[in-house]
């Protein structure tokens, strides 16, 4: 009887030991399908600020074309100054042709 009751008494133990080891092995499977999960919806989000950096990496060279397309025809375009400065000269021209026609006609 008393090898039964050493018997019984391991078997317990190695019983108790086993349900810890499942007990355990069950809560790093739950933790592992957490982990995945987790894993996944980063994923999404990681794809998502992937596009949205995509757009506005593309945004940025839309707006880049067109600051180059305005830049150039801002160089086509005269300044108020330069306008008043080219009338300025053609009316000293015209003065100046007037004067010498005058000259011309006396």
């Amino acid at each position: 009887m008393a090898m039964d009751d050493s018997y019984k008494t391991l078997i317990d133990a190695h019983k108790v030991k086993i349900e810890h080891f499942i007990s355990t092995y069950e809560g790093l499977l739950m933790r592992q399908r957490e982990l995945r999960q987790e894993l996944e919806r980063k994923d999404s989000e990681i794809a998502e600020y992937k596009d949205k950096l995509e757009n506005s990496n593309n945004k940025i060279k839309e707006l880049e074309q067109k600051i180059d397309k305005l830049q150039m025809a801002g160089a086509f375009e005269a300044s108020a100054v330069d306008v008043k400065e080219a009338k300025q000269n053609i009316n000293r021209l015209v003065r100046e042709i007037d004067r010498c026609i005058s000259l011309l006609n006396d």
